[in-house]
This record gives structure tokens, sequence and C-alpha cells, in this order.
């Protein structure tokens, strides 16, 4: 089972911002094998549970995405954190957030707390994004819907 933007909704409406618990927390709760996700996984385990290809992984930790540490063999083992901070990036991609600004928040986060104001209007912004692609979706969904109802069909 995997965490749903409902769930996420209602964790932002019941809790106070302070005691929100880590993004990669919440990301990784539902996951079907959580055990699995708080010890290490490798490459082709996280593509599989993330849905994305082993090269997108590798792309990702290549520009500084996501920090992946090293078993004893030299092969990649995500952790928990690791895996969180993916499922987030994929979100942001899903949305059409560009690889450069998130490659940017990511350097924001690094650099620490005092770079919250220019994280938060980073996020404001893609949010607007979102929410004009959204409104631009809603009414293309119209007009088909139009166009399905001129046909006989039934809209809904």
């Amino acid at each position: 089972m995997t965490i749903t933007a409902t769930d996420v909704r209602q964790l932002i409406e019941t809790t106070a911002p302070e005691d929100l618990p880590a993004l990669t927390e919440t990301l990784t709760s539902r996951l079907a094998s959580v055990d699995d996700v708080a010890s290490v996984m490798t490459v082709a385990e996280v593509a599989e549970l993330v849905g994305i290809s082993a090269h997108t992984l590798r792309y990702y930790e290549r520009i500084g995405l996501v920090e992946v540490a090293r078993d004893v063999h030299g092969y990649r083992s995500y952790d928990r954190d690791a895996v969180g901070r993916i499922i987030f990036i994929t979100r942001l991609r899903l949305s059409d957030m560009p690889i450069r600004d998130i490659k940017r928040y990511v350097d924001l986060v690094t650099a620490g707390g005092d770079t919250v104001p220019e994280r938060l209007g980073l996020l404001e912004h893609h949010r607007e994004r979102i929410r004009r692609q959204i409104a631009d979706l809603q009414f293309a969904e119209a007009v088909i819907d139009y166009k399905i109802t001129t046909y006989g069909g039934q809209c809904g």
C-alpha cells in the first residue's frame, strides 16, 4: 500500500507544522515492505518499488539529487531516507518540475536552514504552476465531455 494525496492532506490538516514527521518518513510509511526500506535496498529493488528505471536512479545520484551509500563490494545501498527522497523527486518530476529546479532545491537543502525562505519560494512557485496545469486539464476535460455528450455518450 502506498500513501495517497488524501493521506498527505489529512496529515497536514490534523498536525501542527512543527509536529509533522520528516517527509521521507511520511512517504515511506506505507510501503508494502517497510522493514526492507528501513535497512538497505539495491538499485533494482528501489527501481521496482518506486517505478523508475535503474538508469534514472543512477542519473539522480550522478547529478547530486540523492546520496547513496555503497556496500563493501561497491554496490549502491539505498536506505529509507534515500528512498523517501527519490519518491519526493519522482513526485516533483511527475508534476513537470524541471531537473534544474529540483537540483536547486536539493542544493538549498544541503546548504542548511538559512535557505528555508528560498526553498519555500521555489515550492510555492511550482505549486502555482501545478494549479495552472490542473485548471488547463479541467478545461480540456470539459471540452472532451462536451464532444462525448454531442455523440450521445455519458459524462462523469
